[in-house]
């Protein structure tokens, strides 16, 4: 008789259960989409190229790589756990099932707490660029300037975010028809950015032409450990968001195959575009802190805003066009996260039951989608009126919140799996050894960033009584999440004490 493998769990379907998402919504091309879309690749690379470029230098490309091995080995564990647990809260619910509740739970909280922020910071570049868009429009260059006006500003960014609430709420069919259209667009003018600043370069038409070397490929060449673990801090965050394929697990069509597929399709795609356009901007523009250098810290709040005219002409304004359709586009695909992981929270009793419901009609989670635009909103009101230098320091902050979940996450995959982790190569390398490498690189680069991150001159240099901005909203963050979590354990303890969502345990049998 052939050996076979069984999983004792707790009574039920494994002790998961179905919270009335509409299923069979999307399929393998539509949950790519969705998950470029919520990455927002001219978004993070306006935002976070320059940041990158001020800690690494021309060894921008080495660090994305660095960035994106991590990403992919945590994609792969992702993609193994999705197989045997296709449920929309991923986190929070895989983190429960290996390691049980209280962990679960903080994983959760780490997702959530991360789309939350970059919500924030996506309806704030949505606005920039929505103004600049109409000072290119009107040939009015004080119109750009309106962002600066704060009351204007936060009532913009507010509408922004209910805007894209409405459509999250509306469901995944209307999610993925409005994402076809704008990442398609952003797509097609990141291409021309990049053939056009290459075309600058073979000219000799470009403004610091630096030829490309296989030294910038070299993650070895970074000066110090903290430059490179702040450099990768910031090359996560712009992979992150790939997961969101796995939250729609409970609605896409094949879900224990499409999502997982589609997550690793995702980090791929969006390797090849970030690779591409990186080169193009230093091959362009150099390292240079003077005029259009990348090195040049005026520049490095958005590269785009800045090149775009001299790489592209006349063309200038399809850039703005294309930063704001990113970031309303991920702003909008965003929600998908942590409205389907507040979802499962509520359906599990981990929070208020109020959480789990569905809207009838669009079969949307509707409280949770709502409740997440308020917490977005709430937050983007409070950085934005305590520090200007807010998008900054939260960029840097969500690096430390995505190392947290996803490394916890990955380690589930390794603890979940480990009665069968060493039984064929496949089950090695997928369920155990990729999920180990990955998680273990995300959590030390956590811990570095988080230290680092207390000197007050770290990020923008922001600091609350001589501690960095950056660590107190990372930390401060996570706190939170405990405070909330022993809360809801006094509320409702039957989540905690696994009468609802029970750990499993594996055994394996001949």
């Amino acid at each position: 008789m052939s050996a076979k493998e069984t999983v004792r769990n707790a009574p039920g379907d494994h002790g998961l259960s179905e919270k009335g998402l509409k299923a069979g919504s999307v399929g393998l091309i539509g949950a790519v989409v969705i998950g470029i879309s919520c990455i927002a690749p001219a978004y993070t690379l306006t935002a976070a190229l320059g940041p990158t470029v001020s800690e690494v230098g021309v060894h921008l490309p080495a660090i994305f790589l660095v960035g994106f091995i991590p990403m992919l080995l945590v994609a792969l564990g992702y993609r193994e756990l999705n197989n045997a647990m296709p449920d929309a809260g991923t986190s929070f619910t895989w983190a429960s099932r290996a390691f049980g509740p209280w962990i679960g739970w903080m994983g959760g909280w780490g997702l959530i707490a991360a789309t939350i922020i970059v919500l924030s910071n996506l309806a704030a570049v949505a606005v920039d660029f929505f103004y600049l868009m109409l000072a290119q429009i009107f040939s009015n260059d004080s119109l750009a300037d309106l962002t600066t006006v704060l009351p204007l500003n936060i009532v913009t960014t507010l509408v922004f975010i209910a805007g894209a609430c409405w459509i999250s709420y509306r469901g995944m069919e209307t999610t993925k028809t409005f994402q076809y259209v704008l990442v398609a667009f952003q797509l097609l003018v990141l291409g021309w950015f990049a053939i056009a600043a290459f075309a600058h370069v073979a000219n000799g038409t470009a403004f610091d032409a630096t030829a490309i070397t296989a030294d910038w490929f070299n993650p070895f060449a970074v000066e110090s450990f903290s430059q490179f673990a702040a450099g990768v801090s910031l090359s996560i965050f712009i992979f992150w968001g790939w997961d969101v394929t796995l939250t729609m697990n409970e609605e896409t069509k094949n879900p224990k195959k499409t999502p997982g597929r589609a997550a690793t399709a995702t980090v791929i795609v969006i390797m090849v575009i970030y690779m591409t356009v990186s080169l193009a901007t230093l091959a362009f523009a150099g390292i240079g802190t003077e005029g259009l250098g990348a090195g040049n810290p005026d520049n490095q709040g958005s590269i785009f805003a800045v090149l775009a005219g001299p790489v592209m002409g006349p063309f200038a304004i399809l850039m703005s066009l294309a930063i704001l359709s990113s970031s309303a586009a991920s702003l909008q695909s965003t929600f998908v996260s942590p409205a389907r992981t507040l979802l499962s929270m509520g359906h599990y009793q981990a929070l208020p039951k109020s959480f789990s419901k569905i809207s009838p009609t669009h079969k949307s989670p509707s409280y949770a989608t709502i409740a997440a635009a308020i917490a977005a909103a709430a937050f983007y009101v409070i950085t934005r009126t305590l520090s200007e230098n807010a998008l900054w320091d939260t960029i840097t902050a969500l690096g430390m919140m995505i190392c947290f979940y996803y490394g916890i996450t990955a380690l589930a995959c390794v603890w979940y799996f480990r009665a069968e982790a060493f039984r064929g190569a496949r089950n090695f390398f997928f369920k155990f050894l990729a999920p180990l490498v990955g998680g273990v690189i995300l959590l030390v680069m956590f811990f570095k960033t988080a230290y680092d991150s207390m000197d007050p001159d770290y990020g923008s240099g922001s600091n609350i009584a001589g501690l960095g901005l950056v660590f107190i909203l990372g930390a401060g963050v996570i706190l939170l999440g405990a405070v909330l979590m022993f809360f809801m354990y006094l509320r409702n303890p039957a989540f905690f004490k696994g009468q609802v969502l029970s750990r499993a345990s594996q055994t394996y049998n001949p």
